[in-house]
């Protein structure tokens, strides 16, 4: 198979664009694993299944979205961070909104961020084929946009610690996180593409600090139940 003439540059070395494989053997490797995926959901209780079908109807138009709308990076926040949702669902029953609706809000708000500093690698490839982007939309104005994005994220940040019972170890984290990614917007030149990539790459550790910060939160609750059972097994004689 030829190589593709509308592939970037920088992606035109990836397997499909390069011709090393067919469309129809990608799908072939792409099918056992959406199959893995489905007996994985078929698994949950059905409140998730059907919140996690529900999400297909994301997964399949997020890859047409760059052809008819700017912001396909906003919908690829919708979809990426179902998890968000569907992992609260598979262990209670339920989402519990005000804590995971945040979450799942935040997440989405830290898409269009590190996904906008990626599609500014592509800008100039994107324009000239015709797909959009965020980063086409925002232009110069990339920067004030991306800070506008991360003060809704210290929104959220505080709307979701305030409904939860303990935050002691992740609302400091998050605020790392925070800081993460501002200092990403701040630094980032937007018309270099070797810079939005490290930027995008940068991104990461806002996330790892946020895992940090639920594992920090979770050992201190099991601590917090530990202490408390210990209480709760000490007799009145032999107190």
């Amino acid at each position: 198979m030829p190589r593709s003439s509308t592939s970037p540059e920088r992606t035109k070395s990836r397997p499909l664009a390069r011709g090393d494989i067919t469309p129809r053997q990608a799908i072939a490797f792409l099918a056992p694993q959406l199959a893995a995926g489905l007996a994985v959901l078929t698994q949950l209780n059905w409140y998730s299944i059907v919140l996690g079908a529900t999400s297909l109807s994301l997964v399949i138009t997020y890859p047409l979205m760059k052809r008819i709308t700017y912001w396909p990076q906003a919908v690829l926040g919708l979809a990426f961070n179902w998890g968000a949702l569907l992992g609260w669902s598979a262990v209670s029953g339920a989402v519990h909104w005000p804590v995971a609706g945040a979450l799942y809000a935040g997440g989405v708000f830290w898409t269009l961020v590190y996904d906008s500093v990626y599609a500014h690698q592509d800008k100039a490839d994107d324009a000239r084929v015709g797909i959009r982007s965020t980063a086409l939309l925002f232009g110069e104005r990339t920067r004030s946009v991306l800070a506008s994005l991360l003060r809704v994220l210290g929104r959220l940040r505080r709307a979701g610690g305030s409904s939860q019972r303990a935050g002691r170890a992740v609302l400091p984290r998050t605020g790392l996180a925070a800081a993460q990614l501002a200092r990403i917007v701040y630094e980032t030149d937007f018309d270099d593409r070797a810079a939005c990539g490290r930027g995008f790459v940068a991104c990461g550790w806002a996330g790892f600090w946020i895992w940090m910060g639920a594992l920090g939160d979770y050992v201190w609750l099991q601590l917090r139940t530990d202490e408390a059972d210990d209480v709760d097994s000490v007799s009145p004689t032999e107190s």
